[in-house]
């Protein structure tokens, strides 16, 4: 299994629209992803380590494929549209990382 994580740094003055990213942006991730897509989960950063300070990310999905094989053939045909939605709810450039999911 592979997770694709896609973060948002928390920038200073950066805007995040959480409501569209759940309400707009995500729904068509799933339905341009179809069953490729195994699992997803969403979160919003509250804090870092400290209590009361700023988190590192303002947000983090989570994407699980089968395979990074997998993630390229179901993304592939719908990168344009999956890019293009990003300046709908962010001005933050997102960052991406595949792992392999070990537990």
């Amino acid at each position: 299994m592979v997770r694709v994580s896609v973060l948002y740094p928390n920038k200073q003055g950066g805007r995040f629209d959480m409501d569209y990213y759940l309400t707009k942006h995500m729904p068509m991730v799933r339905e341009k992803l179809g069953a490729a897509l195994k699992g997803v989960a969403v979160e919003q950063g509250i804090s870092g380590m400290a209590p009361n300070s700023a988190p590192e990310f303002v947000t983090m999905c989570h994407l699980l494929f089968d395979s990074r094989a997998a993630h390229d053939a179901a993304v592939a045909p719908h990168q344009a549209a999956l890019v293009g939605d990003i300046p709908n709810f962010t001005d933050i450039e997102p960052r991406f990382q595949f792992s392999d999911v070990k537990l």
